[in-house]
């Protein structure tokens, strides 16, 4: 099994009385973000290593117990030994880390001691010497015998500097931060300012990694233009949510009444602010609402278009417009269905991507051709879907 060790000991340098765990990160405080972390990597455990509980840690504690996952605080190593499994692998995150998940998943494997680290000469101050010219990124994989040893030791060691050096010692394995980590907001630091900003950098980093190039290329740069600007206000991720499925109602109702042009683009707005509410609802930990809310962003296109195919048909008088809107709908779900969560190609499609081939054919009004192209790529978009579940079958 895998346990999670974070730390609420250090105070903000520029926020005084205020520990660096709960500054605020991307809606939540810090220590909640990691041990969203801790939990997307396979934990089942959380122990917090604490020096003090203040009325901020004792409700971010609370919010992580909701997850349903075990948590624990202590204030010694041999607190922490008597509340890990004697055969778990132990993750620890360093006080005031911020990453992401492809980060931390190189630690989460299988396996012995291990510290994640960089060059001394890339790195700013205040991170950990381990030797050979490196410093520690803030992460560590450790067998639970080295907080049995830190145990045995004098209280008055520090818990995460000593728990890195015993590492050392057992011969940990270095595993060398990637440069990409860095760009993406991976650091270690207690002020406040540094870490809003490198907030910010991580949010970009997550939401950009979205894929299909749709999401890559019009609903990320969206994201990462607005979300910042959302945070910090703590706008409601269901007042986001009401204002887009205002919107894609009235986009309904204009493709309904054959107004398709219009009707089409407030759909696909809509779709963009649905998908950008459930975006700030993954970075609160809302987990249940960006569920519902990526489920809605696929379905009201699927609306949209069969609403525009059967208006084509009777406007028009020609079934095709109907037929394909159907074809389009049954080949994007089969195709969601077998694309499933696993990483994506660039040139796949998605719902709002065959929603936008759709609005062209009723600019050009030439709805047969929109709907068709559409239905052409989902198909190629489902084949290939196919093709990859038979090769890892």
């Amino acid at each position: 099994m895998l346990a999670g060790l974070l730390f609420a000991t250090h105070d903000a340098d520029d926020r005084p009385a205020m520990l660096t765990a709960t500054l605020p990160f991307g809606g939540v405080t810090l220590i909640e973000y990691q041990a969203r972390l801790l939990v997307a990597a396979g934990a089942s455990q959380v122990v917090i290593l604490v020096s003090r509980l203040t009325p901020e840690l004792l409700g971010a504690i609370n919010r992580i117990d909701k997850r349903g996952i075990a948590v624990d605080t202590v204030r010694t190593a041999a607190e922490a030994t008597a509340k890990l499994h004697p055969l778990a692998r132990v993750l620890m995150l360093a006080d005031g880390l911020t990453t992401t998940d492809d980060t931390l998943a190189v630690l989460a494997r299988e396996g012995g001691d291990a510290l994640l680290v960089m060059p001394e000469d890339q790195s700013a101050g205040g991170y950990e010497r381990v030797g050979g010219g490196m410093v520690w990124a803030g992460v560590a994989r450790l067998d639970p015998r080295r907080l049995g040893e830190l145990a045995a030791m004098p209280r008055d060691y520090d818990v995460q500097s000593t728990l890195v050096r015993l590492a050392s010692q057992a011969r940990a394995v270095h595993v060398l931060l990637p440069q990409e980590a860095v760009r993406g907001g991976h650091g270690v630091g207690h002020a406040g300012a540094a870490l809003e900003a490198r907030g910010r950098t991580v949010m970009a980093a997550m939401i950009s990694g979205r894929n299909g190039w749709f999401e890559r290329f019009v609903t990320a740069p969206l994201a990462r233009a607005l979300i910042p600007l959302l945070v910090p206000r703590t706008v409601p991720v269901v007042a986001v949510a009401a204002g887009a499925g205002t919107t894609g109602l009235l986009g309904l109702a204009l493709t309904l009444f054959d107004q398709p042009v219009a009707g089409l683009l407030l759909t696909l707005l809509a779709s963009l602010g649905l998908s950008l509410a459930a975006n700030l609802a993954d970075l609160r930990d809302e987990s249940a609402s960006q569920r519902a809310l990526d489920l809605a962003a696929q379905l009201l296109p699927a609306l949209a278009v069969i609403l525009y195919g059967f208006g084509a048909t009777q406007y028009g008088g020609d079934r095709a417009a109907e037929t394909l809107a159907i074809g389009l709908v049954l080949l994007a779900v089969l195709g969601e269905r077998a694309l499933g969560s696993r990483p994506r190609h660039l040139w796949w499609g998605s719902a709002p991507a065959y929603l936008g081939l759709t609005w062209l054919g009723a600019v050009f009004a030439a709805p047969v051709a929109g709907l068709g192209l559409a239905a052409t790529y989902a198909a190629a978009t489902l084949a290939a879907a196919i093709e990859r579940l038979r090769r890892q079958a």
